[in-house]
C-alpha cells in the first residue's frame, strides 16, 4: 500500500493493518522528511488518545491529515505508533 499526497508517496509497505477501513502504516514506513508534529489530539474510546502529523510537500501544507496512537489502549496494541491518513491522502496499492 501507498499514502499519496500531492505527488509523493508519504508512506508505503505491504505490512498495513485495516481498522476501521484505515490503512495504519508501521512508523518506519513513512518518509518522515513529510511530517511535522501536529498540537491536535483526539480520544477514541476503544483506541485511545491520537496525535496527528501535519503533511508537507513542496511548500503546500495538509494539517492533520495524519495521525496515530503514541501509547494505544489494549484492544489496539497491534496499531500502537502506526500511522493512518485522511483528508485528501489518497492510500492505494
Amino acid at each position: 500500500m501507498k499514502a499519496i499526497w500531492n505527488g509523493e508517496v508519504l508512506a508505503e509497505s505491504d505490512e498495513t493493518i485495516v481498522i476501521e477501513n484505515n490503512h495504519y502504516f508501521p512508523p518506519n514506513s513513512i518518509d518522515k522528511k513529510f511530517f511535522k508534529l501536529s498540537e491536535l489530539h483526539t480520544f477514541c474510546p476503544w483506541k485511545g488518545e491520537a496525535s496527528y502529523y501535519d503533511i508537507e510537500v513542496n511548500g503546500n501544507v495538509n494539517e492533520n491529515a495524519a495521525w496515530y496512537y503514541p501509547k494505544t489502549k489494549d484492544l489496539a496494541k497491534g496499531i500502537e505508533g502506526y500511522v493512518a491518513f485522511w483528508k485528501g491522502v489518497e492510500v492505494k496499492q
